[in-house]
């Protein structure tokens, strides 16, 4: 039997050598090689990471959970990361990033993706309402520097908010795994009780391990929660005393997350705090000081600054740029930025006036810029 897996496993080896080659390149012209495969297998890639949708669970009333088995070609995440899971939606291929919420041990190959239906969610949505067993999505490998370390800490805090609980379920999950003894303490909030994703295997989670702690904090009061209201210094004094001692995982929506970066950098804590932005922090558009113009050279596209980011000022002028996770991670919305300069949403610098890649949804102008689009 090893032998016969031995040799699967090479002529496997040789295939994917061969559909890689030069010449077949060259034969596949102009569509390439992985669109003639993916006609006899949607899963078929010579190094494009897909994954087929196994299941589809709808934990709470606006979420959606997804159960992807990936091709070959996946190597991996650690818990924390994120992925960038591609959609086709009327022709159009959407990319969003999302974190697996899974065990790295669970065994069976599969990874977990839970994405929260915004109002304004285009991908989201699809995901929510339309996503079925079967489909084939794409996938990106795992990145992010936000990740359990592969020394795990004794004492561990996660704290997390609506949709951001997935990354640090995925650390729970594997903590679980892996017989972890130190303490570890969950502290999630959510708008009510019914919102909260995965309520019923962290209650389990709680149960069955003696070192696990679930704090529970609704913000409308529900009598469920062990704690009410937004995060506050009076919820870490009552709940996790001892929270100066834990090395802290926080993912949750810009303004929980700022009140935690907050109280951790006023008490020198913050060497002990780990992050993970699911959403960029809105900035605020004064369309009155903005100056300038927003020139698209190549449509040949003329607009008159308002202060947003150039992603939403482009596809205001009825251009349609490429774009993905619309928070600076997934690079989708690069495009050449031929004269002007341009602010940073995530670190305030302003570029050079030279030409430049830049990303549109990071990017606001200082100025009249121009853009090769």
């Amino acid at each position: 039997m090893q032998q016969i897996q031995t040799q699967a496993s090479r002529f496997h080896s040789s295939v994917q050598r061969m559909l890689r080659s030069r010449v077949a390149q060259v034969l596949s012209y102009p569509h390439g090689v992985d669109r003639y495969l993916e006609v006899m297998n949607p899963m078929w890639s010579t190094g494009e990471v897909r994954a087929r949708v196994e299941q589809v669970q709808h934990l709470t009333a606006d979420s959606v959970t997804l159960t992807l088995r990936p091709n070959q070609h996946w190597q991996g995440f650690i818990p924390g990361q994120f992925v960038q899971l591609t959609v086709e939606i009327d022709g159009v291929r959407h990319t969003r990033c999302y974190s697996p919420a899974n065990s790295v041990h669970n065994g069976d190959g599969t990874i977990e993706l839970t994405a929260k239906a915004h109002a304004n969610g285009f991908v989201s949505r699809y995901l929510r309402e339309q996503m079925q067993p079967g489909q084939v999505v794409t996938l990106s490998q795992s990145g992010g520097e936000f990740a359990l370390p592969a020394n795990r800490p004794e004492r561990v805090l996660l704290i997390s908010g609506g949709s951001g609980i997935t990354p640090v379920m995925a650390m729970l999950r594997t903590l679980c795994d892996e017989g972890h003894s130190g303490k570890i303490t969950f502290l999630h909030y959510a708008n009510r009780a019914e919102d909260m994703i995965y309520a019923d295997e962290l209650a389990e989670i709680a149960a069955r391990h003696d070192n696990v702690e679930l704090v529970r904090c609704f913000n409308g009061g529900d009598a469920a929660g062990e704690l009410s209201g937004l995060f506050c210094r009076e919820h870490l004094l009552e709940a996790v005393p001892d929270y100066a001692d834990a090395d802290t995982f926080l993912c949750g929506p810009p303004p929980m997350m700022a009140a935690v970066e907050a109280l951790w950098n006023e008490e020198g804590l913050d060497h002990r705090l780990n992050k993970e932005h699911f959403t960029l922090a809105a900035p605020q558009v004064d369309s009155d000081s903005a100056e300038g113009e927003v020139r698209f050279a190549r449509s040949e596209t003329l607009v008159t600054n308002n202060g947003a980011n150039l992603l939403e000022q482009a596809e205001a002028a009825g251009l349609k740029p490429e774009s993905g996770c619309r928070m600076g991670i997934c690079y989708s919305c690069t495009c050449r930025k031929t004269s002007g300069q341009v602010r940073d949403l995530r670190t305030g610098k302003v570029s050079s006036g030279d030409e430049q890649d830049i990303q549109l949804c990071v990017s606001v102008p200082v100025g009249t810029v121009t853009l090769d689009i």
